[in-house]
């Protein structure tokens, strides 16, 4: 694989380097030789954050740590992707049959799905048109994190969704 590596708010030192590229080097066995891995580090006072994003295909696998020491979130981001890439391989190698990213062995390997996807609920309800902001207060009253409704504005199907710091997302079609 392909390394690079940013740093953002500190300098990337060469020990941070090799940290990155020795735990990511154990993610090598899913990957073809040509893939790119985007890194970076960056620390806002105690918080030490990792995002790693590996473009594959039509796809992304991206994962994103964060701790109060950068080789603690290095491993732990390593874990999380190996663990992405292990419970969603059936559906990867099924959106994208020519799966050229991939490593033979990863593809013909069988992982156990410990943490299946399972749909326990289904609920369906009247969506009715509302301004975002009247989206977000329905959504507060119902005590979700989410809400979907029609945007009054373009009479399109939205989501309106809880962020962290108290504030709020919109999620709608694109043209």
């Amino acid at each position: 694989m392909k390394y690079t590596i940013v740093g953002k708010n500190m300098e990337v030192t060469q020990s941070l380097k090799d940290a990155v590229t020795q735990k990511l080097d154990k993610l090598d066995k899913f990957f073809s030789p040509d893939t790119v891995v985007h890194v970076t580090l960056q620390v806002n006072r105690d918080r030490h954050k990792i995002e790693v994003t590996i473009p594959v295909r039509d796809n992304i696998i991206r994962s994103e740590q964060v701790s109060n020491d950068m080789y603690v979130s290095i491993d732990l981001v390593e874990e999380v992707i190996e663990r992405q890439l292990k419970k969603y391989k059936s559906k990867l190698i099924k959106r994208h049959q020519e799966a050229a990213a991939f490593k033979r062995d990863y593809i013909e390997r069988d992982y156990y799905d410990d943490e299946a996807i399972r749909i326990v609920r289904k609920k369906q309800f009247e969506i009715k048109p509302m301004y975002p902001e009247d989206a977000c207060v329905q959504m507060e009253l119902l005590g979700h994190s989410f809400y979907v409704f029609i945007n009054a504005e373009t009479e399109q199907i939205a989501v309106v969704y809880k962020r962290k710091g108290n504030t709020y997302g919109m999620i709608e079609p694109g043209n």
